[in-house]
């Protein structure tokens, strides 16, 4: 199964709010959803790295959640509706947001210069990172209040904001550190590893 067909699956199997085929329709059909990048540089930076870093949170926030820790002592509860609509869509705010351009690179078999290509970032609707996700999401389906909050604070401490909001994001919903693990999971262990043969 494509990656393709994997998150068609899990999407339609798992979401069912109104307006969802609407926003399916403009991941396919309106955006660079299933071919983009996930980065220019550092994790999934080739076609359907999107896509691919989509479903490993997916399947990391899934896997977090099962845990008998979090489900017990945290008290932690997700309906697979909302680990569906956190985990492939916290990154929609890069869907048309990436560019091929072109340089030369020095051939090191051949030691000649090659024009090469690369992503480079054209960012159209200067929003944020989480919040535009919150904000593009919610152009479709209603969010709750805390998968709003997970998909704005996906990032965790490593976004620029200040340590301290963040911290009481993560603290005050759950789901934001879950998903932010996730996250975090998927970018620096799987796909640190991941090439785009994969």
């Amino acid at each position: 199964m494509s990656d393709k067909e994997k998150f068609l699956q899990i999407y339609n199997e798992k979401i069912k709010r109104e307006g969802a085929d609407k926003l399916l329709d403009f991941l396919e059909n309106k955006s660079d959803f299933f071919t983009a990048p996930a980065s220019t540089r550092y994790h999934n930076a080739y076609e359907g790295g999107l896509l691919r870093h989509s479903l490993n949170v997916y399947e990391c926030l899934c896997a977090y959640l099962e845990r008998e820790r979090v489900k017990n002592t945290y008290k932690l509860s997700v309906s697979e509706e909302t680990a569906a609509v956190t985990a492939l869509l916290h990154d929609i705010c890069k869907v048309n947001f990436y560019k091929v351009s072109y340089r030369n690179s020095k051939n090191d078999q051949t030691g000649q210069w090659e024009r090469v290509p690369y992503y480079t970032i054209n960012d159209t609707l200067p929003y944020g990172h989480g919040e535009k996700s919150v904000y593009m999401i919610s152009g479709f389906i209603k969010l709750s209040r805390e998968e709003a909050m997970a998909i704005r604070w996906h990032m965790g401490f490593s976004g620029i904001e200040d340590k301290n909001t963040i911290g009481a994001a993560l603290e005050k919903y759950p789901l934001a550190f879950a998903l932010s693990v996730a996250d975090m999971e998927a970018s620096y262990f799987l796909e640190g590893e991941e090439t785009a043969e994969n």
